[in-house]
């Protein structure tokens, strides 16, 4: 079978990221990863719209991720955007300004394709058993359970950008704002979960996870070789989630493993997980980290796409 060297871009509200990898058969060879945290979906909760700052950021990127895709010769690339451009009146003007710095047309992915695709990239590496993946993204989160393949999923219109600048106004918050954030969590989140079978694998995916269990195992720095498939009872990553939603900015950013670019929303991001946790039934009581996810997941993806 053929090797394909593929360039998948996750476009999230957040962060932009880039993957390239050899993809031959069923094997996957990544020789770069790289990660901007532009703020895309800056006011989108409440504006409706992309700001004109956040996409000249954004394509600031895309503009230093085609440099690297042009030395390294790839035969395909694909970029996925994600819960901010879904929700933005002016998606089509970012997905002009993208396709003409990359030469490629954004694909916004729905919800469900989102959850697909953060399935597939993160259960390569585990046990065929049925697993809950959740995928905690700045703009939406997705939590999608199966074995092999997804057998349930469903998008939640909840991220740790969206929650901070709906309900998170305070530093470190009030007591009342995260009483109100948790209470819209529950009400969103209960009925969805409920009533899904048990999982005996819990994956949790993206960098506001990671930095969670970054801070659960209190590294003295982030290392991904340390955080990726640690598994983290979920008594100790809620207990982190608190401590990191009880801090102040400024203590948050001296954490040695935090980006300074997600220290202002990772509250929102904890609540969320913390709730989401409370309410998946599960036979497990350990959560296992990845560092593969929903851009693992489209760079699969654009390889089919040319086999």
């Amino acid at each position: 079978m053929s090797r394909t060297s593929v360039a998948a871009i996750d476009c999230g509200t957040n962060s932009i990221r880039l993957l390239i990898a050899d993809v031959e058969g069923q094997t996957k060879t990544d020789h770069l990863r790289e990660m901007r945290v532009v703020r895309l979906g800056q006011g989108v909760d409440g504006s409706g719209r992309l700001a004109p700052e956040a996409i000249e950021r954004t394509l600031e990127a895309c503009r230093e991720y085609k440099q690297a895709i042009d030395a390294m010769g790839v035969d395909v690339v694909s970029f996925a955007a994600t819960s901010a451009v879904r929700d933005a009146a002016n998606a089509d003007e970012f997905a002009d300004a993208v396709e003409s710095v990359l030469g490629v047309r954004p694909r916004v992915l729905t919800g469900e394709q989102e959850a697909r695709a953060s399935f597939e990239g993160a259960t390569g590496e585990v046990a065929d058993v049925l697993t809950t993946v959740i995928d905690l993204g700045g703009g939406s989160t997705e939590v999608v359970q199966g074995r092999g393949e997804p057998s349930f999923s469903h998008s939640f219109d909840l991220g740790s950008v969206r929650m901070t600048e709906r309900f998170l106004q305070t530093d470190p918050p009030s007591v009342a704002e995260v009483t109100a954030c948790m209470t819209h969590l529950d009400a969103v989140i209960a009925p969805v979960l409920r009533d899904l079978p048990p999982s005996a694998e819990i994956v949790g995916v993206a960098g506001t996870i990671t930095t969670i269990a970054a801070h659960s195992l209190a590294l003295p720095s982030y290392d991904s070789e340390l955080i990726h498939l640690a598994r983290i009872h979920v008594d100790d990553l809620r207990a982190a989630c608190m401590s990191l939603m009880q801090m102040p900015v400024v203590d948050r950013r001296a954490l040695p493993y935090m980006h300074p670019g997600r220290a202002d929303v990772i509250a929102g991001g904890a609540l969320i997980l913390d709730r989401v946790l409370e309410h998946l039934p599960r036979e497990t009581e350990e959560l296992v980290v990845s560092e593969q996810d929903i851009l693992d997941g489209i760079a699969w993806d654009a390889a089919r796409s040319v086999a």
